[in-house]
């Protein structure tokens, strides 16, 4: 055996999802920029549907410009066409094309952005549309005062990457409906610019899709207070009545309410899983980019803090609420059943010492109808064996006198019609039991 044969590592069977696993580390890179650069970034909500035909129309976008096109199942793909790049990702629920421009104008946002989101008319919208975003980065060279920009009651600006660079915003959407960042590079290296950039525009995406949550909450809040409401009332209708129908009509009651908790929030628990999740990027972000106070203005994480948190606060009070009143109605629910089956068991108990009841009756007015049926029987057979008596004397076969015999008949007629009654009378329990 050779040297080479010894080391050489034998074959070994592939996890089928080691490929997928190993790559995901990988998955959507930060990509080096220089300064200065246009982005506009856009998302668009999606479903597993409209991913697919998302990504078949990148390919035929990228065939007709003579690009290669993203290979079958990527989830990331970065092109350049002409003078710009385009950088498309396909996430669970949604869809991004982020477009980098060489940078036109030397003040800040110049050329407009509807002159340059015209890039994205060659491609069709794959979903609603959710998220417009214009990044500047621009060098530190520029001194327009960040007011003339930016509308001041909602500023925000902080020093960025241990500084880096300096980053402001307003959070407004312009007259064509972006919102704006703009980054000033004081000596950032290609790859910290790249990493920063992506950064910033994953704070927006997720902010937004953070935000949906809320007016899911909004539209099911007014139903969560009804079933409230309604529970309460339920529950001092059943402080103040009682009887087995009114107890089954409450628990019908109680059983619809819990259903359409249940309906409700099966529905709702996907939105409020994903809100929690995008609100813990967008802080994993804001760590990121490391933020320092600049010229007094809030920085990002505070302004959100502000404006963001109270949302987020309102869903997670929602998901409170349906979680407590559940629990409401299953111990009512319980309760009530719990009423029902002692009123069926007192039921159940009265029932059967009715039963005893009757029983015991009709036991009495057999022994009676039995006693009776002795007499009867012993009267008849007593009349027949009088007409045998006599006519034995008459014929001359016995001498005795016929009233005497037939006396002295009676008791034994009558303790045989009594032994063949409860012999009878025993056999019909042996079968019956």
């Amino acid at each position: 055996m050779t040297d080479d044969a010894a080391t050489r590592a034998p074959p070994l069977t592939p996890h089928p999802l080691r490929a997928a696993v190993l790559g995901e580390v990988h998955a959507r890179p930060f990509h080096p920029v220089g300064t200065p650069l246009r982005i506009l970034h856009f998302a668009f909500s999606t479903n597993a549907v409209q991913a697919v035909e998302a990504h078949k129309a990148l390919v035929v976008y990228c065939n007709g410009r003579g690009a290669e096109p993203p290979h079958e199942g990527v989830k990331h793909f970065r092109v350049s066409l002409g003078g710009a790049v385009l950088r498309w990702e396909s996430h669970a629920e949604f869809t991004t094309y982020t477009w980098e421009f060489p940078a036109q104008g030397r003040a800040p946002f110049d050329p407009p952005s509807a002159s340059l989101a015209s890039a994205m008319a060659g491609l069709p919208q794959p979903g609603p549309h959710l998220v417009s975003v214009d990044l500047h980065l621009m060098s530190a060279t520029d001194n327009v005062p960040l007011e003339s920009i930016f509308d001041s009651a909602s500023l925000t600006s902080a020093k960025v990457d241990g500084g880096g660079a300096i980053v402001a915003t307003d959070f407004r959407p312009d007259p064509a409906g972006f919102v704006r960042i703009l980054l000033r590079d004081f000596g950032l290296t290609p790859s910290r610019a790249g990493a920063l950039v992506q950064r910033l525009l994953e704070i927006e995406t997720y902010r937004l899709l953070a935000l949906l949550g809320l007016p899911e909450a909004q539209k099911l809040l007014p139903r969560v207070q009804s079933i409230e409401t309604r529970v309460s009332e339920v529950a001092s209708q059943m402080t103040q009545s009682s009887g087995l129908e009114v107890d089954h009509k409450l628990l019908d009651v109680l059983t619809s309410l819990l259903a359409d908790l249940e309906a409700q929030s099966a529905s709702w628990m996907f939105r409020i899983g994903a809100t929690r999740a995008y609100e813990t990027l967008v802080q994993q972000r804001l760590v990121a980019i490391g933020e320092e106070a600049h010229d007094g203005w809030p920085t990002i994480g505070a302004f959100l803090s502000r404006r963001m948190a109270p949302a987020m606060r309102t869903v997670e009070m929602l998901e409170t609420r349906q979680s407590e009143l559940a629990r409401k109605l299953v111990r009512a629910a319980n309760l009530l059943r719990t009423r029902v089956d002692v009123e069926i068991e007192q039921q159940n108990r009265d029932l059967l010492r009715s039963m005893n009841e009757r029983t015991r009756m009709q036991l009495r007015l057999q022994q009676t109808v039995e006693g009776l049926s002795v007499a009867a029987i012993t009267y008849y057979t007593v009349g027949l064996a009088a007409y045998v008596i006599k006519g034995l004397k008459d014929g001359g076969l016995i001498s005795v006198d016929a009233s005497l015999a037939t006396a002295v008949v009676v008791p034994f007629v009558l303790l045989g019609v009594a032994l063949v009654l409860r012999r009878i009378r025993g056999g019909a329990l042996k079968e019956n039991i």
